[in-house]
């Protein structure tokens, strides 16, 4: 028999809010983020995105350890971590695993680094930094897959416990705006001159941001807060940044989703989707959700409170998603004023109260990745 699989703690530290509870009550007042920044160390002109402010980080990350060895992205990730930790009160034994989720990890570090020692800038260096400050016993797992990151360590984790290696698998996810990340979508001339508008006819491009967040995935249905029911992650291979056309990828991911979770198409009660308000983007899910008979399903972006945030985004979304089933409470798509897609779909207009027991999470990113996992509210 397979296990059942839960998410029993969640976490977040964002710009607009250090734990869920805080940045929930800011998306119920429509507090965005988004803002207006002219810092000419990150980018020469001024540029939208959601950005933590130091001293907040550091504030509160003072109050965790006086250690002064850690990056911003360390922080972040710790902070988001910690109270999960420490409230699962589990042993940290060989059943217990550690995924650490991110795009471009501690890339400042290439910046900073002068002497040529280009350590701090690798993936497993950061997980480890991270896995010692918890003294996590087994060997951290890195997933690193463009934008679908964060929502795919949750079908890893998931994976590792129906295989029966964990129990437990602490995940978190991370990434910060840099002046490398800044850089690269500029040169797609991808970033928006204005707050982003997912689906949105007037959407002029992706605005960045940049989060933490981590659950506790388990096999321990106690305190759990959701069940993950079904995954899949296909890879279409259409183009190095651009998505397919016709939405192949998250198409394909969403029915293997839909295939192991046994329910049909028409079951599910809320999707979570990536909506960058890049033209390709917003269009490719608009037309994979329409051949799925999805297109009268409430659906939302949440990248209008918190920018693009890469590799942290899908766990970020979970995170805010979990809390949607569990007070059956659907969020604006801050931002969306008239459909900018060919075809229709129910973008949220408007905050409003909705019995949910099913709900969608997609993702999808360079190279053709995309990921969907699917999820249960718990009675």
């Amino acid at each position: 028999m397979i296990k059942e699989v839960y998410i029993t703690e969640t976490n977040c530290i964002t710009p607009i809010g250090f734990d869920v509870a805080a940045n929930i009550k800011n998306i119920g007042n429509e507090v965005s983020g988004i803002q207006l920044h002219q810092n000419t160390t990150l980018m020469p002109t001024p540029f939208y995105a959601s950005i933590i402010k130091d001293e907040d980080l550091n504030s509160a990350f003072a109050k965790v350890t006086l250690s002064e060895h850690y990056t911003r992205l360390e922080k972040m990730m710790i902070l988001a971590l910690n109270p999960i930790v420490k409230k699962a009160e589990l042993i940290l034994n060989e059943k217990t695993a550690f995924i650490l989720s991110t795009t471009k990890g501690n890339i400042t570090g290439l910046e900073k680094n002068t002497d040529g020692n280009v350590e701090q800038a690798h993936l497993h260096q950061l997980a480890k930094t991270i896995a010692d400050f918890f003294e996590f016993k087994t060997e951290p797992i890195v997933v690193s897959n463009a934008c679908v990151s964060g929502v795919l360590a949750v079908s890893v984790a998931k994976r590792l416990i129906q295989s029966g290696l964990y129990d437990h698998v602490f995940v978190v996810a991370g990434d910060e705006v840099s002046e490398f990340v800044l850089s690269g979508f500029n040169s797609f001339q991808a970033m928006s001159d204005l707050p982003c508008k997912p689906y949105s006819k007037n959407r002029t491009g992706v605005s960045l941001g940049e989060a933490a967040a981590a659950v506790l995935v388990s096999s321990n249905k106690e305190n759990a807060k959701i069940k993950i029911i079904g995954d899949g992650s296909i890879n279409d291979a259409n183009h190095i940044s651009g998505p397919s056309r016709t939405g192949e990828g998250l198409f394909r991911s969403i029915q293997s989703a839909l295939a192991e979770a046994q329910i049909n198409s028409n079951q599910i009660d809320y999707i979570s989707a990536h909506g960058t308000a890049t033209p390709f983007n917003d269009e490719m899910e608009a037309i994979a959700l329409n051949r799925l008979g999805l297109e009268n399903v409430p659906v939302n972006s949440l990248k209008g409170f918190y920018g693009h945030t890469l590799g942290a985004s899908g766990l970020l979304e979970t995170v805010i998603g979990i809390h949607s089933v569990q007070e059956n409470k659907l969020f604006v798509s801050l931002g969306f004023d008239e459909i900018g897609v060919s075809q229709t779909i129910a973008i949220i207009e408007k905050s409003e109260n909705k019995n949910i027991r099913y709900f969608l999470k997609t993702a999808s990113g360079f190279g053709g990745c995309n990921t969907a996992v699917l999820f249960e509210k718990v009675n």
